[in-house]
This record gives structure tokens, C-alpha cells and sequence, in this order.
């Protein structure tokens, strides 16, 4: 291969590279889009139901993934915005999921299965109700981030990874979640915890069973 022809594809692999990006962002972007419908569908069955009569049995709901889904047979580009539709009402993507959504899109399973295994914010097992991120970043690990996340384990009795048995909460870990400056540090849902005290870890989760009390 010439020189040329060796820099000709490295700029049509960024090129690709940068498209893919951009397909993605516009997936996103259209999924946050979606009618109004839709978005109510994904709140009724992401929240636990207070009410009595609620059918949710994995029956109904997949039934309702592959009504939406076929809707969107057909549209380039749609199958990323279907997989975050389908995991919002079912809670996760395991087989029966991506072959519902495979079957309504028209697409091979292994195209489905692939996208699903491919990026991160896909799961194939049950999530909780809310995700804990733990900081192990440098600047949060050396001021005791570490121990944030072996008081956690202890606490909710799971590993890194795992979702409690109750499916209140999935237990992960990350590189950095912005800050830095006020570490040790830890998210749940996206809501960072500066500064964080083992000791006070047990008031912290207290607020997320507090707030569905009334549905007792």
C-alpha cells in the first residue's frame, strides 16, 4: 500500500467513525422526542404500581414493546430508540425483549443482540429502581472511595455490578463523576454526593425507601 492509499484510509475510517457518532446522537436525540404516548408508557412501568389491577406481567408488557416497536418498522436508524423504549417499560433487555423487538422491527436477532451487547447503557439483567454510582477515580479513591464502595456492598448485600434482591438498587462503579474537588463522591440517578461519610451512607439510601412509603 502507498502512502497515499494509507493516509486515504485513515481519513475514510474517521470519517466512518464520525458518522456512527453522529448516528447515535440523533437516535438519542429522537428518542427523547418521542409522543407523548410513549413517554407515559415507559413512566407506568418503570415505577412501582401503588394501584390494585395493574396487569404488568411480562405477557402484557412485551405485548406492548413489540405494539410500539412495529410502529417503527421500517425507519432507519430506529433500533437504538426502540432498545432505550423497550428497557424503560420492561426494565432490562433479556432475549425475550430483543426478540420481540426484532420480530416488530423486521430485523435479524443477532442485529438486535448486537446493539444490546454493544453499547453500556443496555442491560440483559434486571436493573434496580435506582443506580449508585461509586467513584474510584485518583482524587476519590485515595480519599476513601474505596470504602464508600465496600460500606455499600455491605449495606445493600451485593457486589459490584449486582441489583439488590428487592430491585431497589444496582451497585456500579466509575472513573470519575466531576468531582473531584469535594471526593470521595458518588451518584444515584445522576444526583452527585459530595463528600461522602460511610457512616452516613445508611441516610443517604433511607431517602430513596422513605420516598414510596405512602404506597405501603
Amino acid at each position: 500500500m502507498s502512502v497515499r492509499d494509507f493516509g486515504v484510509s485513515i481519513i475514510q475510517g474517521v470519517r466512518e467513525r464520525a458518522a456512527d457518532q453522529a448516528a447515535l446522537f440523533l437516535t438519542l436525540y429522537n428518542f427523547s422526542q418521542y409522543n407523548e404516548e410513549v413517554g407515559i408508557m415507559m413512566k407506568e412501568n418503570t415505577e412501582h404500581c401503588c394501584c390494585e389491577g395493574c396487569d404488568s406481567s411480562p405477557e402484557t408488557l412485551l405485548g406492548r414493546i413489540g405494539e410500539l416497536a412495529s410502529e417503527y418498522r421500517g425507519k432507519e436508524g430506529s433500533l437504538i430508540s426502540v432498545l432505550h423504549m423497550a428497557q424503560g417499560i420492561y426494565g432490562y433487555l433479556p432475549l425475550e425483549v430483543q426478540k420481540t423487538v426484532a420480530d416488530a422491527l423486521d430485523l435479524p436477532l443477532s442485529e438486535v443482540s448486537g446493539v444490546v451487547t454493544f453499547y453500556s447503557f443496555f442491560s440483559t439483567q434486571p436493573r434496580g429502581e435506582h443506580t449508585i454510582r461509586v467513584c474510584l477515580g485518583t482524587a476519590c479513591y485515595v480519599r476513601g472511595g474505596k470504602k464508600i464502595s465496600e460500606r455499600l456492598q455491605e449495606l445493600l448485600n451485593v457486589k459490584i455490578g449486582d441489583t439488590t434482591e428487592d430491585r431497589k438498587f444496582t451497585l456500579e462503579v466509575a472513573r470519575c463523576i466531576g468531582a473531584c474537588g469535594l471526593a470521595p463522591a458518588m451518584s444515584i440517578d445522576g444526583q452527585v454526593y459530595k463528600q461522602v461519610n460511610p457512616d452516613k451512607l445508611e441516610q443517604i439510601l433511607a431517602r430513596y425507601y422513605d420516598e414510596n412509603a405512602e404506597c405501603s
